[in-house]
């Protein structure tokens, strides 16, 4: 899984940057590195890293983060992966 990506432009992650208080909670628990701190406070690195899990929302103590878990067709990925195919979501 290394340079894993996911499909461009669909991961529904957000971040309330007024929200956040800079724990860094976010970054410890994302598996992909989504999240930077940045002067003190998070940021979205990189939004098509996501996987749309949803480890950052639920740790977030502030809920500065929400993201809708599995919308962005991970079965897409899957799919590409066991295939050798470029991932397509067929919704």
């Amino acid at each position: 899984m290394e340079r894993f990506r996911y499909l461009e432009g669909v991961a529904t992650v957000r971040l309330d940057e007024n929200a956040c208080t800079g724990c860094g909670m976010c970054g410890q628990v994302c598996p992909h590195g989504v999240f930077a701190m940045e002067n003190g406070a998070a940021r979205i690195f990189d939004r098509n890293l996501c996987m749309e899990c949803g480890a950052c929302a639920k740790n977030c103590p502030e809920q500065a983060i929400s993201v809708t878990p599995g919308v962005g067709c991970a079965a897409a990925i899957i799919a590409g992966w066991i295939s050798g195919s470029k991932p397509a979501c067929s919704c």
